[in-house]
């Protein structure tokens, strides 16, 4: 089965960090090869009484790890809806996670707006592939795709390794 993502607000660059930095992080060591950031606002954080996180001595070790982790990887720049035209058949599973509804200029304005959202659930409908989306849990949400299947799930919204607050996210799939 092909897996197809479509996160079109993030672009995923290697981290370049300290060895003890490895592990520290929700999925330990590999998750220095899969840090985000925003297409938009691109804001970095600078620690002036600090080391610098840039280990020079690392970087042909972490090149060749992201390289053997990206083989086979195509990456396309495409808008959603292109994307999945141009991906969908049969044994394709797509991953949707467009911006939270009521959130869609948070990555940029032209990105992605609300009626995007009837429009994906049109799409999905006729999808020849499957898929998983997922949304925050609101009432607009589950009315626009109240025809697949949806599941609700409890889970923690935090920032910087704040306390955080419960949420309810919706992870919806084909019918």
């Amino acid at each position: 089965m092909a897996l197809a993502s479509i996160m079109p607000q993030y672009f995923a660059p290697p981290y370049f960090g300290n060895e003890g930095d490895y592990g520290k992080g929700l999925f330990g060591r590999e998750q220095f090869k899969a840090m985000s950031a925003r297409l938009s606002g691109l804001n970095f954080g600078v620690d002036m009484t600090g080391d610098a996180r840039f280990n020079l001595t690392r970087l042909a070790t972490l090149l060749e790890e992201v390289h053997e982790s990206l083989t086979g990887v195509v990456i396309e720049n495409l808008n959603w809806l292109k994307f999945i035209d141009r991906c969908d058949r049969k044994g394709t599973l797509f991953y949707l996670d467009p911006p939270y509804f009521g959130n869609e200029s948070d990555y940029g304005r032209s990105l992605f707006a609300r009626d995007q959202f009837a429009l994906m659930a049109e799409r999905l409908w006729l999808l020849k592939g499957k898929f998983i989306l997922s949304l925050n849990d609101r009432p607009k949400v589950r009315e626009v795709f109240s025809v697949f299947r949806i599941r609700e799930v409890q889970l923690t919204y935090s920032v910087a390794g704040s306390e955080g607050v419960p949420a309810k996210e919706l992870i919806i799939s084909e019918r």
